[in-house]
C-alpha cells in the first residue's frame, strides 16, 4: 500500500468526481481521533463534517496501539459522526524514517529499486520488516533525481490496518503525518521552506518542509498539556480550570504576572530549546550546501497553537518569522465559505484535512 505522495499517477487518472469517494481523512494519535469529511461546493471544497474523539489513557501510545478494542471503538464513533465508511489514514511520525537520497532513473520503480539496495543505512530495521515508499524532491548537486522516502516497520502497518478493520473502515492510503501537514498549511504551487510546528496535548512533532515535500521531522516527547500541568501547579487548580488560565494568560508579559510566566517559561523554554536546535542544525548545513535552502518562516499549529505571545515568544528564538496556519489554505476562499469550526479548534486538524486532500487532484497543481 502506498505511504507517500503518488502525484502524478492520481493526478493523471484522478476519478470524475461524481464517481468519487468523499475526500476524508482520519488522524490517529495520542491524543485522540480526528476525522474530517471534504465535500466539493460553488466555490470549491467545503469542510462538511469533522469530529474529536479523546481515548481512553494508556489506549495508544508513542504510536503504538496498546487497547485494540478502545481504539477499534473510538474510529468507529468518529467515522459515524462525519459519515464515512473509508478514509485516509496517519501513521504515526515517531515510529517513521524519514531519508533523501539521490538516485539515477526516471521512474518511480528505478528509484525504489535504488533505495531497496541502501535501504539499511536509512532505515535501521531489517529490510524484510520494512515498508517503503518514495517520491521526487528535485535534483541534487549533481544534477541526480533527488528522492525524499519514509520508512515504517510492517508490524505498525499490520496494526493499524487491523484496528479500521475491527472498527469497520476501509483504508483507503496510509500516510506519515508530515506530509499530510504540508498539503494542508501550504498553498498549491508554494516553492518556500518552512518549519512546520505541531504543538498537540503530549507531543510537539517538528518537520521541515521545501516545495510541500517533507526533508527532516522529529518528536518531542511533550506538548501544551506541560503548560496546563504547569499553570495547575502554579495556581492549586483543577486540569480544566488550568486550560482556561491558559488560554486567558498565555505566555504574555504583564504587570503582576511574574510569578505566573516564570512558571509557563520553565516548561514552553525547553519546547523553543529543542525547536531550535533542529532549525540551527539546518540552516548551518544548507549554508555550506546548494541542494537545499534556508527555512524562511514557521508555522503553528496543533491544539495549543493559540496560546497568547507563543507565536511572539518562538520568533525571538528561532529569528524567521512564526505564524499559526491555515487549515483551510487548499480549500474554498472565505470570501465565499465560513467553516462552522472555530478558527483555534481548527488548528488541530491539519493532519486530517491534508489527509483527506490526498484525494484532490487539484491539490497537486
Amino acid at each position: 500500500m502506498s505511504l507517500a505522495l503518488r502525484e502524478r499517477i492520481r493526478t493523471a487518472f484522478a476519478p470524475p468526481r461524481y464517481l468519487a469517494l468523499p475526500l476524508s481523512g482520519i488522524d490517529l494519535s495520542t491524543s485522540g481521533v480526528k476525522a474530517v469529511r471534504l465535500a466539493e461546493g460553488a466555490h470549491g471544497l467545503t469542510l462538511e463534517s469533522y469530529a474529536d474523539m479523546r481515548l481512553p489513557s494508556g489506549a495508544y501510545a508513542d504510536g503504538e496501539i496498546i487497547d485494540r478494542a478502545a481504539v477499534a471503538k473510538v474510529l468507529a464513533e468518529a467515522a459515524r459522526t462525519v459519515g464515512i465508511s473509508a478514509a485516509n489514514v496517519s501513521l504515526p511520525e515517531s515510529k517513521s524514517y524519514l531519508f533523501e537520497m539521490p538516485v539515477s532513473g526516471g521512474s518511480a520503480a528505478e528509484w525504489r529499486t535504488a533505495v531497496e539496495q541502501r535501504l539499511d543505512e536509512f532505515v535501521p530495521l531489517p529490510p524484510s520488516e520494512t515498508a517503503f515508499d518514495v517520491i521526487s524532491a528535485g535534483h541534487s548537486e549533481h544534477g541526480d533525481t533527488l528522492v525524499s522516502g519514509i520508512g515504517f516497520a510492517r508490524r505498525i502497518i499490520d496494526d493499524t490496518l487491523s484496528v479500521f478493520d475491527q472498527s469497520g473502515i476501509r483504508v483507503q492510503a496510509l500516510e506519515g503525518e508530515t506530509f499530510a501537514f504540508s498539503r494542508a498549511l501550504l498553498a498549491r504551487g508554494d516553492e518556500s521552506t518552512a518549519l512546520i510546528i505541531d504543538v498537540g496535548r503530549s507531543t510537539t512533532k517538528i518537520s521541515i518542509v521545501a516545495r510541500r515535500i517533507p526533508c527532516f521531522a522529529t518528536t518531542i516527547g511533550f506538548g501544551g498539556h506541560s503548560l496546563t500541568l504547569a499553570v495547575q501547579k502554579h495556581f492549586g487548580v483543577t486540569e480544566a480550570e488550568a486550560r482556561k488560565i491558559k488560554a486567558e494568560r498565555g505566555i504574555v508579559p504583564v504587570p503582576g504576572n511574574e510569578d505566573y510566566l516564570a512558571a509557563m517559561l520553565s516548561t514552553v523554554s525547553a519546547i523553543r530549546d529543542e525547536i531550535s536546535t533542529r532549525l540551527e542544525y539546518w540552516q548551518e548545513k544548507v549554508s555550506v550546501s546548494r541542494a537545499r535552502a534556508p527555512v524562511t518562516r514557521a508555522i503553528l499549529v496543533g491544539g495549543n497553537a493559540s496560546v497568547r505571545g507563543f507565536s511572539e515568544y518562538l520568533e525571538g528564538a528561532l529569528r524567521v518569522p512564526v505564524v499559526t496556519g491555515d487549515v483551510f489554505t487548499n480549500l474554498a476562499s472565505r470570501d465565499e465559505w465560513v467553516p462552522a469550526i472555530d478558527y483555534t479548534e481548527s488548528l488541530a486538524y491539519a493532519a486530517a484535512i491534508g489527509l483527506a486532500l490526498r484525494d484532490d487532484a487539484t491539490s497537486y497543481a
